[in-house]
């Protein structure tokens, strides 16, 4: 302090005891720069990083284009070998480039357990960006709702190209008819691997919950595949209750790096005497244990609604079969219950 004010006290000739007005001047100074920017409170924000995000949205938008544009050229062509390959061109091309604009490394093991033609890819479910991440490495047949917009542009286009397998909302409410549609497209060896996120929704990438059944009762060849992400480059999970599509995008593009590991599990098949339930709960379990994921038997759907009835009446008939057990075992006991206390 005694530096900074040295000067304008030389100014007006004073000894380092006397007053002078111009002293004010330094303490306004001082108030006005702490205001603006003080050396403590900045010590509690982030470093301002290199923004690279026009970069990527650029790729991101190039990678779109071309997907819209080279799936519509390709649907022109008649049913051959020759459109299969450029369908195959088009879109592994489109999402290596949408994963550059993600800044996305990754990381495939065990290669030799790659889904094949007329079997169903399931995997694990973080985010929207799964579906880029495994389809940079090959092509799959998506499964999902029709929309409007953009996104209805897209699939519109895409199915020109490749048998991929879109629902009305109506359908999609129809399980036997889903169902039927994709039994005919596994039975149909020559068509590309059903890619499927059974969970049905996102989870932040510490656990595995409940596999929807209906994936299971297909018939056919599971692929299970685990994916991984690093949380300490970027945090891909899509909390969908908090940001929008748009928004969550945004941040993908602005975070320094999206790092992932994709283990491909050996295949999997449906054993005898085993249900459909026991069949998903099987592969759950083999996919949470390859990436360290914890094994959960919850619904993800809880994230947006109640318990379910039946899920109360299990555990009401787990406790009352351990009460009944324990009163067969002692009901010699004295300290049993009489009728008038049961």
């Amino acid at each position: 302090m005694q530096e900074e004010m040295g000067p304008l006290r030389s100014s007006c000739s004073l000894s380092g005891r006397e007053f002078a007005l111009s002293d004010a001047f330094y303490f306004c100074k001082k108030g006005l720069e702490s205001i603006a920017d003080d050396q403590v409170t900045q010590r509690f924000s982030s470093e301002e990083s290199v923004n690279l995000c026009s970069c990527r949205i650029t790729l991101a938008i190039i990678g779109l284009s071309w997907l819209v544009i080279g799936t519509v050229l390709v649907g022109f062509l008649p049913e051959s070998s020759v459109k299969n390959w450029l369908s195959e061109l088009v879109h592994l091309t489109c999402y290596r480039i949408c994963a550059r604009g993600l800044s996305a490394t990754i990381q495939y093991h065990n290669r030799e357990n790659k889904p094949q033609k007329g079997g169903i890819c399931v995997a694990n479910h973080t985010s929207p960006i799964d579906i880029v991440i495994l389809a940079n490495d090959g092509c799959y047949a998506m499964v999902g709702q029709i929309h409007g917009g953009l996104m209805g542009v897209i699939q519109r286009s895409m199915v020109k190209a490749c048998p991929h397998v879109w629902f009305e909302r109506s359908e999609m409410k129809d399980r036997h008819a889903v169902t039927s549609r994709l039994r005919a497209h596994v039975a149909a060896k020559t068509k590309l691997p059903i890619l499927i996120f059974p969970e049905g929704t996102c989870i932040n990438n510490t656990s595995v919950m409940m596999f929807k059944k209906g994936s299971f009762e297909i018939g056919g060849t599971i692929y299970p595949v685990t994916i991984k992400y690093d949380p300490r480059f970027g945090d891909a999970f899509w909390n969908s209750s908090k940001y929008n599509m748009v928004s969550y995008l945004l941040r993908m593009m602005t975070s320094w790096a999206i790092v992932v590991n994709v283990w491909y599990l050996p295949p999997m098949t449906r054993q005898d005497g085993e249900d459909a339930a026991q069949f998903a709960n099987r592969v759950k379990s083999a996919i949470a244990d390859q990436g360290g994921l914890l094994d959960l038997a919850w619904d993800g759907g809880l994230k947006r609604g109640k318990v379910k009835d039946w899920y109360k009446e299990e555990q009401q008939k787990m406790y009352s079969s351990i009460i009944v057990g324990q009163n067969g075992f002692n009901s010699a006991a004295p300290c049993s219950a009489g009728p008038e206390q049961q």
